[in-house]
């Protein structure tokens, strides 16, 4: 059996709450946890007032998938709806998408191995 190009990551779900440990995102204006560090690969998001996420990113959560590469952000994404095109977070490139279906997922692609609990 072949390896998937994309692996379960962590659900992010957003949060009007203060979390501990949380860092900013200066491209989406969020500030997130380490899902990493959750037991359950939780990542919170606490979204600036002017942030420019919107909609479904914004309000619902996402099921984050690790891809190998860039590229396969752009070829796994063919044909879903674009909820926010690639963006370099610093730590990983990531791309959020809605499936055909409404399930709301991101690809990213980590420039180093994360830490895993």
């Amino acid at each position: 059996m072949a390896a998937s190009p994309m692996q379960f990551d962590h659900v992010g779900i957003p949060t009007t709450e203060s979390k501990p440990g949380m860092t900013f995102v200066p491209a989406t204006r969020v500030w997130i946890t380490e899902a990493h560090d959750h037991p359950f690969r939780v990542e919170w998001l606490r979204f600036e007032a002017d942030s420019p996420v919107t909609g479904p990113l914004h309000d619902e959560p996402h099921v984050g998938y690790r891809v190998q590469s860039v590229e396969q952000i752009a070829r796994l994404s063919q044909g879903m709806k674009v909820l926010l095109e690639p963006f370099d977070a610093g730590f990983a490139v990531a791309g959020f998408y809605q499936t055909a279906d409404g399930a709301n997922i991101e690809l990213v692609w980590y420039r180093q191995e994360p830490k895993s609990r």
